[in-house]
This record gives structure tokens, C-alpha cells and sequence, in this order.
């Protein structure tokens, strides 16, 4: 049985965890050639315009992690010291249980909006009238998704705005299965806008993908027992949580800290980080507030338990997840091919985040993890290179000094003595 308990994969070589993702993964010599780089500069220049180079952010592997009772290793793509680490020992603190993940279906909705309407609610009620044609005829722009069982599953239309500028919104309701959805949606809409004009009597204008995708939804759970971490680590922790329940200015860094575990793995698997950070921040604000997306509560033994909530169009297949060679590898390590697994999972490394990141802020504070690597990076700038650096780190977190000036200073005195 695999494990995602890998003791002491921190203080490894980074040859020695390739070796151990390997076996994990079932990866091949040719796979973690890919780790290098992956990216060949004549494939980005294919994938986007202008190219001029390639912008190398560091992968790395999240441990610990139990997901509706199967182990994974998590890989993160991420420049922010301390947020790997604090996952993996987030997801240690949950175990054995570990986190519970559901998904629904992959719907994504695609708007139509219709403008100069002569009788909105006619065109409304000739819209309902033929849902079944208009589903038939919006299918025929996606044949392939209709083939592996998605397609367009309902169309609604609604009025917006005041009455001296009202318009007409017709909805289209895509199932994108694997997919993120984003083209094949957009060709539905922009296909069946004739179609809409014809029936409404008004003027199309945009045709475009919402990334609010609250048909959509993933959810997450996770207990952690008092005894593990302490009841009054508990009470701090639901404290804070309250804190970003009132106030909109730490509920924003709150649901900051859930979206680094989330960006992390949508850039890993090369799905569309902008579309994520969006839909959730919007679902944050359905209630006409900024609220976190989390909730932290006891249960009736008094352990910590811990919800996530959020809309999350994801994709395994389709666009850059089929031509980056690192996003193909990462869904490798994984071992998932299908979209609702990959948000789960996503899903409960945001939680997860979330959790490691109220722990730190209710213990310690949150800058000792992020001091110690950021030291290490300062160390790096001022020209330090194999065991320098930690050891120079090391004196400047102790110092508290953590400065280029500083690192420059231990460096010379410790080559001057060498």
C-alpha cells in the first residue's frame, strides 16, 4: 500500500526525493528528467504570444496527505518559503482519518447577453418554451464533450439591471467532465447566439464563461483531535476564525492563506490560476460580505473541525494540462485522471493551509517558518552555495538579522577563516 508518510523527506537530497517520488509514483528516468525544466522554449512559444523566455518556479512535494482514505503526494509549484511545509505538517496533525472530499458535478455556465429586448418576458417564456431544441442545437458545437457523456444539461434566462437599462441574460449549463470548460463553453454561446436573436427579437453583445461556477461546488472536512494539538490551541484557532468572520480585512488574508495551497497545485497541473482565484473570491461575497470560506467549529468531543467550501473548475485534460510536459507529470504523481478527483484534493490542501497557517498565527506567529527560508533565500543572493547556506541562516535567524548586509558579512568572515 502507498504512503504518503515519508519521516525526514525534508532533510533529504533532492536526489533522494526524486528517488522516493519515483517508487511513489511509479515514475520512469525520463520522468524526472522532466524536473529540470520540462518547458523546451519552442513549446512556449506556442503556447503563448511574444515569447522571449521561460520562468522557472520551484516544484515541490507536499507529504502526509490522506484523501478520502488514499495516500497522495502533492505537488506544489509555489515562491512562497514555508507554505509546503506547513501543508505536509497540516496533513501529518489529520491522520490517520486525514481529510473527507466531495465534488459535484462539472457544470460551468456560459452567458448570453441580450440587449433592446421588446418583451423580456416573452423572450423569457419562448426560451423555456424551446429549452429542448436549444439544448439539441447548442450540443451540435460540442460534440466531442457529448461523446465522453457531457454537454449542455439546461438553459434559463433572466432579467437584469434597473428598468430604464434592463437586459436579457440567457444562461447555458454545460457538464465539461474532465475539462475546465472554458473553450468548449465559449463556443456553445458564441455558436447559439444567431439562434438567441432570432428567438428574443433583441441584439447579442457578449457570449462569454462565468468563472463563478456555483453549479460547480467542492467540498472538504477535517477533524483534528484535542489531544493531538491541544484544547487550547482549539480555542485560539476558532477565535481567529471569528476574527475573519467579522472583520473583511483578515477574512481576506484568511481565504489568502486557503489559496495558497490551491494556486499552488492549479499551477502545478497548468489549470487556470486567474479563473480559481476569481470564482472564490466572488463566492466569498455571495452574501453580500466578505466572509472566509472556511469554518472552524468543536464537535460534541470537543475536537477542532474543520469545513471548506468553494466553487473550483478544474481540468485534467484540455488546453495547457495536455501540452505542459511538468502538468502532465504532476497529474502522474497524483494518480488521477479525472477532474473531481484533482479538486478534491485541491480542496482539502486549502484546508489544510488553512489550518497550518491559524495554528502558526495563534502559536508562534507566522513569521518563523517564513524568517528561516527566507533567510536561506538572502543567504543565496549574497553569492552563499552548498552548506553556506543553511549555516549562514541559521546565524541570521538566531541574530535576528536577517539582512543581504548581514548575509554578506557572515559569508566573508566565514571564507576569510576558512
Amino acid at each position: 500500500m502507498r504512503t504518503s508518510r515519508l519521516p525526514g523527506f525534508y532533510k533529504m537530497s533532492i536526489n533522494e526525493r526524486r528517488r522516493e517520488l519515483k517508487n511513489f509514483a511509479n515514475l520512469t528516468d525520463e520522468d524526472l528528467k522532466l524536473l529540470d525544466g520540462g518547458l523546451e522554449i519552442s513549446l512556449a512559444d506556442k503556447m503563448v504570444e511574444n515569447v522571449v523566455g521561460i520562468f522557472p518556479i520551484p516544484l515541490g512535494i507536499a507529504v502526509n496527505f490522506r484523501i478520502n482514505g488514499k495516500d497522495y503526494l502533492i505537488p506544489m509549484v509555489i515562491e512562497e518559503p514555508s507554505v509546503i511545509a506547513a501543508a505536509s505538517h497540516a496533513a501529518k496533525l489529520a491522520l490517520p482519518e486525514g481529510f473527507i472530499a466531495e465534488c459535484t458535478r462539472s457544470i460551468m455556465r456560459g452567458q448570453i447577453q441580450v440587449l433592446n429586448v421588446p418583451n423580456p418576458n416573452k423572450a423569457i417564456n419562448d426560451i423555456l418554451k424551446f429549452k429542448s431544441e436549444l439544448i439539441e442545437r447548442a450540443n451540435s458545437f460540442a460534440k466531442s464533450l457529448v461523446e465522453v457523456g457531457g454537454g449542455v444539461r439546461d438553459v434559463n434566462a433572466r432579467i437584469i439591471g434597473p428598468s430604464n437599462d434592463e437586459m436579457l441574460i440567457v444562461e447555458f449549463f454545460v457538464d465539461c467532465k474532465d475539462a475546465m470548460g472554458a473553450n468548449t463553453v465559449n463556443t456553445i454561446v458564441e455558436g447559439m447566439a444567431p439562434d438567441i436573436e432570432a428567438i428574443t427579437g433583441g441584439s447579442v453583445l457578449l457570449r462569454i464563461i462565468s468563472n463563478l461556477a456555483t453549479e460547480r461546488i467542492v467540498r472538504a472536512k477535517v477533524v483534528y483531535k484535542k489531544e493531538v494539538i491541544g484544547e487550547k490551541i482549539i480555542d485560539d484557532i476558532i477565535k481567529a476564525y471569528k476574527f475573519a468572520c467579522y472583520d473583511v480585512y483578515r477574512a481576506t488574508t484568511h481565504n489568502k492563506g486557503i489559496m495558497n495551497g490551491i494556486i499552488a497545485i492549479a499551477l502545478a497541473t497548468a489549470n487556470d490560476t486567474r479563473a480559481i482565484e476569481a470564482g472564490a473570491h466572488a463566492y466569498a461575497s455571495l452574501s453580500g460580505r466578505y466572509l472566509p470560506l472556511s469554518r472552524w467549529y468543536k464537535n460534541e468531543k470537543d475536537d477542532l473541525v474543520g469545513e471548506l467550501e468553494m466553487p473550483l473548475a478544474v481540468g485534467t485534460v484540455g488546453g495547457a494540462i495536455g501540452a505542459h510536459p511538468l502538468a502532465r507529470l504532476s497529474l502522474k504523481i497524483l494518480g488521477i485522471k479525472t477532474a473531481k478527483e484533482l479538486a478534491e484534493i485541491m480542496c482539502a490542501v486549502g484546508l489544510a493551509q488553512n489550518f497550518a497557517a491559524l495554528r502558526a498565527l495563534v502559536t508562534e506567529g507566522i513569521q518563523r517558518g517564513h524568517m528561516e527560508l527566507h533567510a536561506r533565500n538572502i543567504a543565496i543572493m549574497v553569492g552563499a552555495k552548498g552548506d553556506l547556506v543553511d549555516k549562514i541562516a541559521e546565524i541570521m535567524v538566531r541574530e535576528r538579522d536577517i539582512t543581504p548586509k548581514r548575509a554578506k558579512e557572515i559569508l566573508d568572515l566565514i571564507k576569510s577563516s576558512s
